[in-house]
């Protein structure tokens, strides 16, 4: 072979590899395959770890030397050559639901946060959380799905604990060159644009695509030129504004959104709206239909109700989106003339009561009102959801209330630990993840060898100390703490301590600062010699909630008491990274919310997938997820009332069930070094949580349940 023809294949394999590289990038099946971290670290460092992982601007970064360097290493183009295969096996692969869902229509689902990734934050908790782990799994079970969000071009928002030891707020720019988004265009390759009626007002909205594995997940955007000041705010930062601009994110989500779908010429049979922020869709959608059909109102109400699914997440009534009927008025008049309804039928729609004039207009009775499908996110919360929307429906009783409940899950892969994903391979079986919602699946969990099991924890809980130092370190550089020293950052926590995380939104109801309501009391229990106990927290709390500020305030406040400190250790700017270190190193998840204020909660589930236990009110998931052995509870199970006697009853608890049951079964050594009877707790929550408490039996028994009798409702009425 000539030296020419030599140097042509290498120069066709180094531009394969790049290509093949940039179109791995492209598509966000990567955040859930943890095995390709070294590989897109390899292309620059330093970018990566600096945007938060981010395999996009690590390839964008990744200099013409480097490339040349990368290029020419045996390892690395297999790598890529590997992730690539993978990655188009994934897409083209038959599906258990590419048979059954080989539906001529998609469920759209629309949400107005998405978690899918650490360096994308366009999420501000569990909500994100859910609808990104939803995603994932509606696309590795190949459900015909298409997502609708908005492109938060600001996030949700930066975290930065100052010298003061309160909470600071920031924005981050999150540029379309570092995303693997690619806007959308015409069938004519043009950028796609829309002109959407807000009042009086037309705003130009744009729209960018990312895929989630097979599913396209459409985000809006109006952060452009032609657009007013206060219309290019619209997309900026996820939940913040004024009641004017929250309802214009609104309309835009909602109505918007469903008018991308029908541009794109995406066939949709069914609409999933992931809390009632989306509820606006309704109102388009059976405007559309009397338009386009000629059907009256209540025809095309009934169509659009029979193909729609709302979820509601917010058990407490003041968490539920309202507006002002007069703000509804001045955007969403035309509405009213569109369905041919008067003033008082068209606020109806949005009422407990009708003909309340003193009422405002609900999202959640608008979306339950134009949903034949609706559902809570636990069999506690459904109960509740039914006790609070009965008014809805006077004429059943409280338990007929037609609000079911899908207990929420997580997607394994996205949180679960790479070197416990080996274990599992190895004791489970290399298909587990195929069956992870089989009970049977995780019974093998018997199978692990306690010291494999005990070694891995103590590995992940090591990660997890030397990740907190380095953050620590971090804080303490940019800004000193007067009595902290640098050189002390590496006494911080203890690897042999029994280690309690808490992380969360910093929301008043989750009650972060529980546990310090008797300093002198935890600090006895930290501080035992013999069974030392340490505590980590994270979390943020919305830039306009002055009580959660506090809250972030007081536990950092404990953490810097000569008393408490290296024993608590609060980390600043809580996203899916500090998430993923906690849950897989820490050995107790605390969770203390006042009862039944947590409508589902999902952050527990994920500790338990490592071995972590429970220690948590009687709320949200724990009733069905606590079985007695896997963890422990805060109290009997008693509502909250709101009286201060409540947290004192739960605290009461919470320190009893630590101090007579949790550190003293944790230090509990009989044979040498290990504890045998935590551990067979530890198996326990292996084998009990992670088959019920997942996403992929989430989205089954949606399909089952909610999307495919939509469907077939929508093929019916078509």
């Amino acid at each position: 072979m000539s030296k020419t023809s030599t140097k042509a294949r290498r120069k066709k394999t180094r531009a394969n590899a790049f290509d093949q590289l940039a179109e791995i990038t492209s598509n966000l099946w990567w955040t859930w395959q943890p095995q390709l971290a070294p590989l897109f670290q390899s292309l620059n460092p330093r970018s990566y770890e600096s945007s938060n992982q981010n395999p996009v601007v690590a390839l964008r970064k990744c200099t013409a030397a480097k490339r040349r360097t990368l290029e020419s290493n045996p390892q690395f183009v297999k790598g890529v050559r590997d992730a690539h295969r993978d990655l188009s096996r994934y897409k083209r692969a038959k599906t258990l639901y590419a048979k059954g869902a080989k539906a001529s229509s998609n469920v759209a689902y629309f949400c107005m946060e998405y978690a899918l990734h650490e360096s994308l934050p366009l999420y501000a908790g569990g909500l994100g959380v859910l609808a990104g782990d939803h995603l994932k799994s509606a696309s590795d079970l190949g459900l015909p799905f298409a997502a609708v969000g908005i492109y938060w071009k600001r996030g949700y928002g930066r975290q930065r604990i100052n010298a003061a030891g309160k909470q600071v707020s920031g924005e981050q720019l999150i540029k379309p060159e570092n995303t693997p988004f690619s806007e959308v265009r015409t069938s004519g390759g043009r950028p796609w644009r829309l002109r959407l009626a807000m009042g009086s007002d037309r705003v130009t909205v744009r729209a960018w695509r990312a895929d989630v594995g097979r599913v396209p997940l459409y985000l809006l955007d109006t952060d452009m030129p032609a657009n007013k000041p206060r219309d290019r705010k619209l997309t900026h930062t996820l939940y913040s504004g004024d009641r004017d601009t929250r309802i214009r994110q609104e309309i835009l989500l909602g109505i918007g959104g469903w008018q991308l779908l029908r541009a794109l010429k995406i066939p949709v049979g069914a609409c999933h709206l992931n809390e009632g922020h989306a509820a606006f869709l309704s109102l388009e959608r059976i405007a559309e239909r009397m338009k386009e059909s000629g059907e009256t109102f209540a025809q095309a109400l009934r169509y659009v109700r029979n193909t729609s699914v709302f979820t509601t997440h917010t058990p407490v009534p003041a968490g539920n989106e309202e507006f002002d009927p007069a703000l509804v008025d001045h955007y969403l008049s035309t509405y009213q003339r569109k369905l041919k309804l008067t003033h008082e039928q068209f606020h109806n729609l949005a009422r407990v009561k009708p003909d309340n004039a003193k009422e405002n207009f609900g999202m959640t009775p608008l979306a339950l009102r134009t949903s034949r499908y609706a559902n809570g996110v636990a069999k506690l919360h459904g109960e509740i959801a039914r006790k609070m929307w009965s008014g809805i429906f006077p004429k059943k009783k409280t338990s007929a209330v037609p609000i079911g409940h899908v207990t929420n899950g997580i997607h394994l892969q996205t949180w679960l630990h790479p070197a416990m994903n080996e274990l599992l391979s190895e004791h489970l079986g290399e298909n587990w993840a195929e069956n992870q919602d089989k009970s049977a699946t995780w019974k093998r969990a018997t199978r692990i060898p306690n010291e494999a099991l005990w070694n891995l924890h103590a590995q992940f809980k090591a990660e997890l100390i030397e990740f907190c130092r380095q953050r620590i370190e971090r804080q303490l550089r940019r800004d000193p703490v007067r009595g902290m020293k640098l050189s002390d950052v590496k006494n911080i926590l203890d690897p042999n301590a029994l280690t309690i995380g808490f992380a969360r939104r910093f929301a008043t109801y989750k009650r972060a600062t529980l546990i310090f309501s008797d300093p002198a009391r935890l600090a006895k229990i930290l501080n035992n010699k013999k069974a030392p106990v340490q505590l980590i927290f994270a979390g943020k709390a919305h830039p306009a909630d002055t009580e959660g500020q506090a809250f972030v305030a007081e536990v950092v406040r404990f953490s810097r008491m000569p008393r408490f400190r290296n024993r608590v250790v609060f980390l600043e700017d809580y996203d899916m990274n500090v998430a993923r270190h906690m849950v897989a190193g820490v050995d107790v998840w605390l969770n203390n919310p006042k009862r039944p204020h947590e409508a589902s909660g999902t952050s527990g589930m994920k500790p338990a997938l490592h071995g972590g236990l429970n220690l948590s009110i009687l709320d949200g998931w724990w009733p069905e997820g606590f079985n007695g052995k896997n963890g422990w509870k805060i109290g009997t199970g008693q509502d909250h009332r709101g009286t201060a006697k409540d947290d004192q009853r739960d605290v009461a608890s919470l320190y009893k069930t630590l101090e007579k049951e949790v550190v003293p079964l944790y230090f509990k050594r009989a044979n040498g070094n290990t504890p045998t009877e935590w551990i067979a707790r530890m198996k326990n929550a292996i084998q009990s949580i992670p088959h019920v408490f997942n996403s992929h039996r989430q989205v089954k028994e949606y399909w089952k349940r909610y999307y495919l009798p939509a469907l077939r409702n929508h093929a019916r009425q078509a």
